[in-house]
């Protein structure tokens, strides 16, 4: 099956990602009745209140995610969805109440405080598990070949049923035959679910590198992006932007939905730490002609593979970080990499972020966040044809997409 191949193991794991989340449902939602009657002592308007809850935290975490994913699919918000359903189902397992609730009916169940506490649980796990879900399916959508497509849908719908019985059943035996409480089957649920999503992004890190590049530049800039269109959704292609920041990567990594491979200059790739993070994310450590000549010949062949398997690839043809603002010569390396794979080049401008706290304008000891929240653009422009990109015509057009904004 298609879906097992290694190119496609982050589809794979996304539909297991939708499975999972059915399985939860059954754990969590699927005994609202019993918590309801059993553990609050409530009655059938007690149950109902509950559910509608659910409901509407549902449709809150629709808008939220459509907020802060501004058009995009933006599968960082996957790992933000997995943390609440864990901590807000670990809140909801020590919520019950202290005394009796027997005979309250729902106006005295909302006079108390615990009544709230588990109320405004259960919208919370509901918007986590919206913001955890809508970026699984239309990932789906977004990275299965249209020809593939029905199938991996059918798929993610028919692990979503077996995860959902599962999910059933498993919960029967904790509570029949185990004579787990309500309660008890949350905290359950609660930590394997974080167990599960430790798994999924140790095994797929792209969620988790997405996840943390979003927060970073969310928290320091306010992110303004244009002619995200002309990136094609599938296929190679090289982008090739000019290098502003140290955080370049993590802005584009940020904005493009797909997972690119950066070249990237070899002393910062093996930098200790850092370079399992670049690992995860296929980073392509390059290096000069005159001092590592067996670097950059690896290099090129990496770039030749990632190319030749439909992926794309990042460059900063400038060869470094501007040291004045200024857009540098583009160098040709660029062609090299054409000449062995002909794909369309998209230019990007990285426009406002020179001064800022991540780039080089001041000495490291004299910088200080002046553009901290200020609002950066990422411009891409229409897609060279390979014979028409050569490495000043792809300088041309970063220069004029960029204008006067550094």
């Amino acid at each position: 099956m298609f879906l097992f191949r290694r190119e496609h193991r982050t589809l794979l794991n996304s539909v297991l990602g939708v499975a999972w989340f059915w399985l939860l449902g059954a754990l969590l939602l699927g005994h609202l009745p019993t918590f309801g009657r059993t553990v609050l002592g409530g009655d059938t308007a007690i149950v109902s209140w509950l559910y509608a809850v659910c409901a509407a935290g549902l449709g809150l975490g629709a808008l939220l995610y459509r907020r802060l994913a501004r058009g995009q699919i933006e599968i960082g918000l996957v790992p933000l969805g997995s943390l609440g359903l864990s901590l807000f189902a670990l809140d909801l397992a020590f919520a019950a109440p202290a005394v009796p609730t027997q005979g309250l009916g729902l106006e005295g169940f909302l006079h108390t405080f615990a009544g709230w506490r588990i109320s405004i649980d259960l919208l919370l796990i509901s918007v986590a598990g919206a913001l955890y879900s809508i970026p699984l399916y239309q990932l789906l959508r977004a990275r299965s070949a249209p020809a593939h497509r029905p199938t991996v849908m059918a798929l993610c719908h028919g692990f979503s049923l077996v995860f959902l019985l599962i999910g059933a059943a498993f919960s029967g035996l904790l509570l029949d035959r185990l004579e787990f409480t309500a309660p008890q089957l949350f905290f359950a649920a609660a930590v394997l679910n974080a167990v599960v999503a430790i798994y999924i992004y140790t095994v797929v890190p792209e969620f988790m590198l997405r996840f943390i590049s979003y927060l970073l530049v969310r928290s320091f800039y306010r992110v303004k992006v244009t002619g995200m269109e002309h990136v094609p959704e599938s296929g190679p292609v090289l982008i090739a932007a000019n290098h502003v920041s140290f955080v370049d990567p993590l802005l584009i990594l940020g904005t493009v939905r797909r997972p690119i491979r950066f070249v990237m200059y070899q002393g910062i790739y093996a930098i200790p730490l850092l370079k399992n993070v670049f690992d995860h994310v296929k980073a392509i450590p390059i290096g000069s002609r005159k001092t590592h000549p067996e670097v950059l010949e690896r290099a090129l062949e990496r770039v030749d593979e990632e190319l030749a398997a439909g992926e794309p690839v990042g460059i900063f043809p400038e060869g470094g970080i501007t040291r004045d603002g200024e857009i540098q010569p583009f160098r040709p390396g660029i062609e090299t990499m054409l000449a062995q794979q002909p794909v369309p080049v998209v230019p990007l401008a990285l426009c406002n972020l020179w001064g800022s706290l991540f780039s080089r304008r001041d000495p490291l000891h004299k910088r200080r966040p002046r553009k901290f929240r200020k609002t950066i653009e990422l411009r891409f422009g229409p897609p060279l044809a390979p014979e028409a990109a050569s490495a000043a015509r792809i300088e041309q057009e970063v220069r004029a997409l960029r204008g006067a904004d550094r």
